[in-house]
């Protein structure tokens, strides 16, 4: 294990214990990693969004500190931050949504780190419904896509956030990857 994923285990163990300093501590050590993921992901949003990286990360930031969580991995940390930061941009997508009621859809860009399978365009609200469709038949494979696709972890990252072996984890992804392209193909009805 890198130091770096020593100091912020111990980091979020001691925030766990109720310490405030090392929460504080903890975000300059992991901010400019947040940032990057952050960025990585809004280059895929719609043109001309107005939600910046550094915005999602001090937003995501603002819920992580409420949550009460009993904090045992830097996996286990990017994956709720992976959701923190989902859950921010699909409620500004269904915002803008229900501002506009033009039709005027988001356009996210789904793939996948390795840039293994063909780009998918789908809009953040249709990969939402179609993530939240997965998790009502497999939770596991569901998160592990969240945590691809909202946390950009890798596949060790995301197998070790989720205790589940590499192996376990290229499969679940090989799984969820072809569903949710299947589950995004423009022919298909789009979401409610």
């Amino acid at each position: 294990m890198a130091d770096h994923d020593v100091n912020v285990t111990a980091l979020l163990r001691a925030w766990t214990a109720g310490e405030l300093d090392a929460r504080d501590r903890l975000m300059s050590v992991v901010y400019d990693d947040l940032r990057r993921r952050a960025a990585a992901y809004l280059r895929r949003e719609r043109v001309g969004h107005t939600l910046q990286a550094t915005a999602l990360v001090h937003e995501a930031y603002l819920r992580l500190v409420d949550q009460r969580v009993a904090w045992k991995s830097r996996g286990q940390f990017f994956g709720v931050a992976a959701q923190m930061m989902r859950r921010i941009l699909v409620d500004r997508a269904r915002a803008r949504k229900m501002a506009k009621r033009s039709g005027q859809w988001a356009r996210v860009t789904v793939t996948d780190a390795a840039r293994t399978m063909p780009t998918v365009n789908a809009d953040i609200l249709d990969l939402d419904a179609a993530l939240a469709r997965l998790a009502m038949f497999d939770a596991r494979k569901c998160q592990l896509a969240e945590l691809r696709f909202f946390g950009g972890l890798s596949l060790a990252e995301a197998g070790d956030a989720l205790g589940i072996s590499l192996a376990t984890a290229e499969r679940d992804w090989q799984a969820a990857r072809s569903w949710l392209s299947k589950e995004l193909r423009p022919e298909r009805t789009p979401h409610p």
